[in-house]
């Protein structure tokens, strides 16, 4: 666990010094219980050596303010030394995150680095000033008393060393179980959580519907297999820890006897053993500390780990020397041979597409054929298995990932705002685009009947995530922000898919402003005002384009593409 935290905050240094620091500390404590033995030697000697005992006490007075000055400072240290890690992951991570290619944030990328940032961050920077503090103490302290009772009995002080190697095999032994069923429960609880978040957003179909929680099953499984897995963790974590508490009292009473018996036959000093005695109920408390932190010590495990998987994912990789495409008002965009696999399925096989600088297509085809992520490749939100994707003629591997990201302007079927104006909003594109250039953009994309509708007009806050506008007023920002981005390709991945017919006219008329700007524009398409809007179609069917031409040249065809239009249009009709 320190380890793997090292390699993510590599200040080694700084790290052996702060566990120097822990490791006089419990040896202080340790020195602090072995004065105990003169100190009752002296009392308990028949008669009582005052003279002696007194010099002793001031002994033990004097170690232990030493002990507290040096704890309180080592804390202070670790304290500051969490924060600084907690500061630097954080920073770390938001570098980071900066370099990863947008396929990594697909799926529940999201949700997993929320949970790293808000909890396993500061989980993993707390394992530097509370975690293992305690454990060095826990192996200081007893060694520091160890070695003194050797140096009272030889005898003793191998009692007190019988049951060390049992503790530890059973911390090793435990250690892949427990830190199994942490993942484990860890996973059930995303789950329970995702779940949870689906049934709160559902509510308004669930009532409609008169379904509660009793009915909504994904809920149902989720929580009852977090039971399940709790109940399980559970009985697997106590075993463990219960053999561990065993072993350490095992090791005590076998001290106990110890002492005993060689006090009983004369071979140490009464008042030694009995000092000896106190030093053995003292010398367990450090090792039954760490049964107490057998969870701690997992739950840190999992919380570094969650941090290590963000600091240690991969960035695409840059070209040494990158090229940069001829830029114009548009930018040809072409896939040659494109083979693609997620996560280990095939979802492109050999397709090819080639689009104009200035030329505009909609990409059509049943769900899954592989028409997202068509534009994800071409935004470079992962690297192609084979053959290639050119942006300019150039391959988009040997593009840099600002100047890509320069060229390309998406709009996603869920446009995100962020709790902020509409301009702030629209201003993401470009910080520093005038008024007239906003408003320009706006009436493009008739964001402007929005605004004009808005209380605040241009200063309305939109809420967390554009919450409280709708769903086509968000696609009208986002429309109007490539419009004012000014990219030369802009792709757009069913942006009218879930709009009424005024908003979908609005998003459609965007997208016409684009295409007059000279813009190369791609789009995921189903809405038959989007498809007859665009150039040409392309109709992409298990990870291929098996169609290509104009909607008139593809209906003339009577192929896949026109079974879809003939299906499509009886459904506008039905509806």
């Amino acid at each position: 666990m320190i380890e793997r935290l090292l390699r993510l905050w590599p200040h080694e240094a700084e790290m052996r010094r702060l566990t120097a620091g822990y490791a006089v500390a419990g040896a202080l404590q340790g020195a602090l219980l072995l004065s105990l033995v003169p100190l009752l030697r002296a009392l308990l000697a028949e008669p009582v050596k005052a003279g002696e005992a007194a010099g002793w006490l001031g002994l033990v007075l004097g170690l232990g303010a030493v002990y507290l000055a040096a704890q309180a400072r080592i804390k202070a240290i670790g304290y500051r030394t969490a924060n600084r890690v907690m500061r630097d992951l954080q920073h770390r991570m938001g570098e980071h995150l900066r370099l990863l290619p947008l396929g990594w944030f697909v799926g529940n990328a999201s949700g997993r680095l929320a949970r790293t940032v808000a909890q396993s961050t500061p989980s993993a920077a707390g394992t530097v000033s509370h975690l293992w503090p305690e454990l060095v103490s826990a192996v200081a302290t007893p060694l520091t008393v160890v070695v003194g009772v050797f140096a009272v009995d030889w005898r003793m002080g191998l009692a007190f060393l019988a049951a060390v190697p049992l503790a530890v095999g059973v911390l090793r032994r435990s250690g892949p179980v427990v830190r199994e069923t942490q993942a484990a429960m860890d996973a059930a609880s995303a789950e329970a959580a995702g779940r949870a978040i689906e049934f709160a957003q559902a509510q308004p179909v669930l009532r409609s519907t008169g379904r509660t929680l009793a009915g909504f099953a994904p809920l149902e499984r989720a929580l009852e297999e977090q039971r399940r897995t709790f109940r399980r963790a559970l009985t697997l974590h106590t075993l463990p820890q219960f053999a561990y508490t065993a072993v350490v009292q095992l090791g005590f009473t076998a001290v106990l006897l110890t002492g005993v018996l060689l006090v009983s036959g004369g071979a140490v000093p009464v008042a030694d053993g009995i000092a000896l005695l106190v030093l053995a109920a003292r010398f367990v408390e450090p090792l039954a500390v760490v049964a107490n932190l057998f969870g701690a010590i997992r739950v840190a495990e999992v919380a570094v780990d969650r941090v290590g998987e963000i600091l240690e994912a991969r960035p695409l990789p840059e070209s040494e020397a990158p090229v940069e495409p001829a830029r114009g008002a548009g930018m040809a965009v072409e896939l040659d041979s494109v083979d693609f696999a997620y996560e280990g399925a095939p979802v492109l096989a050999g397709l090819s597409l080639s689009v104009p600088a200035g030329g505009s297509c909609a990409l059509v085809g049943p769900s899954g054929a592989g028409k997202t992520t068509v534009l994800r490749l071409v935004a470079r939100f992962w690297d192609a298995d084979g053959g290639a994707v050119r942006l300019g003629g150039v391959d988009v591997r040997a593009v840099s990932t600002p100047t890509l990201m320069d060229s390309v302007a998406i709009v996603f079927q869920d446009t995100y705002l962020f709790d902020g104006t509409i301009e702030e909003n629209l201003r993401l594109a470009a910080p520093g685009a005038g008024a007239a250039e906003l408003r320009s953009a706006a009436a493009a994309a008739r964001l402007d009947e929005v605004v004009d509708r808005l209380p605040d007009g241009w200063a309305t806050r939109v809420g967390e995530g554009g919450a409280s506008v709708s769903g086509g007023e968000r696609q009208r920002v986002a429309i109007a922000r490539a419009l004012l981005k000014d990219a030369p390709v802009v792709l757009l991945d069913e942006a009218t898919a879930a709009l009424d017919a005024e908003n979908e006219a609005a998003v459609a008329a965007g997208m016409r402003a684009l295409s007059a700007q000279g813009k190369t524009v791609i789009a995921v398409a189903h809405r038959l005002s989007t498809i007859t809007g665009l150039d040409r179609i392309a109709f992409v069917e298990g990870g291929r384009v098996v169609e290509h031409g104009s909607h008139e040249e593809l209906l003339r065809l009577g192929g896949r593409y026109a079974a879809f239009w003939a299906h499509r249009s009886a459904g506008a009709e039905t509806g």
